[in-house]
């Protein structure tokens, strides 16, 4: 089988799901990125040269670039024999429908988290119910995601849960019970993850636990406000801020944290997290997770089994668990082994790509 993965980003490897995909999925023969409808190859080769776009429009005064461009996709697929098209996302699973219809190519697209959910994304992308209908498959990554689609029109029988998986092996498991009660938050701060809730939460603990530590790595548009927030807090010296750290790094903090922390939300306009990654490889680590019930999260964290979660927004519920688990280290190791043996039995990145590809080999057959 003959996989064609379809990336919107202008670097296809940007987003670690879709760097695995290209790297471990077996059968990708072709990657198309920049744009849900792709302008360029795997090398950042145009599809379509600018000047021969130029010179059609200046001869055919009807030319449309973008009808050019599905018909070069369609012959590049036709010419890379390919059985079926991976599209990453819903909008380029869109942008693609008439591409396969062209090329008689079956098309399965995967959802990922904010287009499913995103209000602007949403409004954009109307004709959903039309791309699930021409689809052959639709991959989610949480169940909520499942709930969504399903309500916005796309037959169940169509709909396939499939959460990512992670590379168990990059991570040692974490003594919990003899660690520091330092805890970690790993991940972009942006308004989804909410850094500055996970850092309330946190600061309303440590005025009851002084010996309570917070590293938040990472970046984004929420950094410097999150930071100035530390100090007015009067936590400053409670927290670290190392900025972006590489996975080696992560996977060295995350040996010796006492737990994880991440204060997931839906935003003001509607985005939700997928399945966050950095919670499946807390939970490799053998870190408990503190979190929220948002999106996927309750999915692969069961409250008082892997972890404690509380309701989006309740700080109070937040330092509480945190508290708790400053104070009884046992339960935290009780807690991240139960973690870990979830993500071995269940998300190994392995077992994910096998139950993906054979999504795709089923498309492809009919």
């Amino acid at each position: 089988m003959r996989i064609a993965l379809i990336s919107p980003n202008r670097n296809a490897w940007s987003e670690t799901f879709i760097a695995n995909h290209i790297a471990h999925l077996p059968g990708v023969a072709l990657v198309l990125m920049d744009g849900h409808l792709p302008k360029r190859d795997i090398d950042g080769e145009p599809l379509l040269a600018p000047t021969l776009v130029k010179r059609v429009v200046a001869r055919v005064r009807r030319a449309d670039p973008q009808d050019m461009l599905r018909a070069t996709i369609a012959r590049r697929l036709k010419k890379h024999r390919i059985d079926v098209v991976l599209a990453e996302y819903g909008p380029t699973g869109t942008a693609m429908v008439d591409v396969c219809e062209r090329a008689g190519i079956p098309l399965v697209t995967h959802f990922h988290g904010i287009d499913a959910f995103h209000t602007r994304i949403l409004k954009d992308n109307a004709d959903y119910a039309q791309l699930c209908r021409a689809a052959s498959a639709v991959v989610v990554v949480s169940r909520e995601m499942e709930r969504q689609l399903s309500g916005l029109g796309c037959p169940r029988e169509k709909l396939h849960y499939n959460c990512y998986g992670i590379e168990v092996d990059r991570f040692t498991p974490a003594d919990v019970a003899r660690s520091s009660k330092t805890f970690l938050a790993v991940g972009r701060f942006v308004d989804k993850k909410a850094p500055h809730l996970t850092l309330t939460a946190f600061a309303q603990a440590q005025a009851r636990d002084p010996e309570l530590r917070l590293v938040m790595a990472g970046d984004g548009p929420l950094w410097e406000s999150t930071r100035s927030l530390a100090g007015a807090l009067g936590v400053a010296d409670a927290v670290e801020f190392p900025g972006v750290i590489t996975q080696d790094q992560v996977a060295e903090r995350m040996r010796t944290a006492r737990a994880f922390v991440q204060h997931s939300v839906i935003t003001r306009d509607n985005d939700h997290e997928g399945t966050p990654l950095s919670i499946l490889e807390a939970m490799a680590s053998g870190l408990p997770v503190v979190s929220t019930r948002h999106a996927g999260i309750p999915d692969v964290v069961e409250h008082e089994v892997h972890g404690l979660l509380c309701t989006e927004g309740d700080t109070r519920d937040m330092a509480e668990h945190m508290l708790r688990l400053g104070s009884e280290p046992l339960l935290a190791g009780r807690l991240g082994a139960a973690g870990r043996e979830r993500v071995v039995r269940e998300h190994q990145l392995g077992d994910s790509l096998r139950r993906l590809h054979a999504i795709l080999e089923n498309a492809a057959r009919h």
